[in-house]
C-alpha cells in the first residue's frame, strides 16, 4: 500500500464538501467530482462560507483559508480521479449506485488505491464484492458537520487487507479526526444504535404521547443528550434516517428496526428537516 498523497471525494453534497474541506486544511490536494458544475459551484460556495466561520472564530488564518480552498480542484469525470491515491464517494445512500461506482473505478484507479465509502448504513461486504480489487475497499463514515464532528467511523469489510485499514486509520487521524473500527454490520455502530431511538422518538408522536417540543426537552433534561431526537433527526435528515431504519430492518429481517409509519409520510411530503425547512421543526430558508 502505497502512501496516501492525493485524495478524491466522489459527490459535491454536504458530506462530500466537508469531506474535501477538511482533507484540504489537513494539506492534502484534493480532486472533489460531480456530475454537474452547478453542484460544484454549489459545495464551493458553502466551504468557502465554512472556512470563513473558522477565521473568524481564530481557528484557521486568512493564509491558511486560502491555501485550503487552493488545494481542492474539481472535476465532473471520474477519470480524473486517476491519480488519487484514496477516493471517498459520498453520494446517494444506494447499495446498486455505490457498487456501480466501485465497479467503474476499477478500471479508472491504480490497483493499489483505496476505494472508501462514506455509506451510513449499508454493508461494506456487499460493496467490497463490487470491486475486482475488494480488498482495497473499505469504509469511512464521517458525521455532519464534517468540518466540526470528531468521529470516522472505519469499517472493515469482511475482504479489506489490514494494510488498507491502517492506511485509512493513518489518514484519519492525519485530517485531525478520531478513527473507530468496527466490523461490518448493518448500521455499523452509531447508526444502529442512534437511528432506532430517533425512530422510537417519532412513533411516540405518532402516538400522540407527547409533542415534538417536551419529547425532545424530556430527553435534554433526563438523559443529558445535548439535542433532542426528533431536532437531531431534523438536521441528519429525515430522508436519511429512514433510508438507515430501511437498511437495518431489511438488513437484520428484525420487526424492532420497522419504520415509523410517521417517518415514511413525513418523507413522502418532502419534510427532510433542516434542509427542506421543515421536519418536526420549522427551519429559516437555507
Amino acid at each position: 500500500m502505497s502512501e496516501i498523497r492525493k485524495v478524491g471525494v466522489i459527490g459535491a453534497g454536504t458530506m462530500g464538501s466537508g469531506i474535501a474541506q477538511v482533507c484540504a486544511m489537513a494539506g492534502y490536494p484534493v480532486v472533489m467530482q460531480d456530475l454537474s458544475d452547478a453542484a460544484l459551484d454549489r459545495a464551493r460556495t458553502s466551504m468557502l462560507g465554512s472556512l470563513a466561520r473558522l477565521v473568524k472564530k481564530a481557528t484557521l488564518t486568512e493564509a491558511q483559508a486560502a491555501e485550503a480552498t487552493a488545494r481542492i480542484a474539481t472535476a465532473t469525470a471520474l477519470d480524473q480521479l486517476a491519480d488519487c491515491d484514496i477516493v471517498i464517494e459520498a453520494i446517494v445512500e444506494r447499495l446498486d449506485v455505490k457498487a456501480g461506482v466501485l465497479k467503474l473505478l476499477d478500471g479508472i484507479c491504480r490497483p493499489d488505491a483505496i476505494l472508501a465509502s462514506n455509506t451510513s448504513s449499508i454493508s461494506l461486504t456487499e460493496l467490497a464484492a463490487a470491486s475486482a480489487h475488494p480488498g482495497r475497499v473499505i469504509g469511512m463514515h464521517f458525521f455532519n458537520p464534517v468540518p466540526v464532528m470528531q468521529l470516522v467511523e472505519i469499517i472493515r469489510a469482511l475482504q479489506t487487507t489490514d494494510p488498507v485499514a491502517e492506511a485509512v486509520t493513518d489518514l484519519t487521524r492525519a485530517i485531525g479526526k478520531t478513527p473507530r473500527v468496527s466490523k461490518d454490520s448493518y448500521g455499523f455502530i452509531v447508526n444502529r444504535l442512534l437511528a432506532p431511538q430517533i425512530n422510537e422518538a417519532i412513533n411516540c408522536v405518532y402516538e400522540g404521547l407527547a409533542t415534538p417540543e417536551d419529547i425532545d426537552s424530556m430527553m435534554k433534561l433526563g438523559a443529558n443528550h445535548p439535542m433532542g431526537p426528533l431536532a437531531l433527526g431534523d438536521l441528519i435528515g429525515l430522508d436519511v434516517v429512514l433510508n438507515i431504519m430501511e437498511t437495518l430492518y431489511h438488513g437484520f429481517d428484525d420487526p424492532k428496526y420497522r419504520p415509523s409509519p410517521l417517518l415514511k409520510q413525513m418523507v413522502s411530503a418532502g419534510y427532510f428537516g433542516r434542509k427542506t425547512g421543515k421536519g418536526f421543526f420549522d427551519y429559516p430558508p437555507r
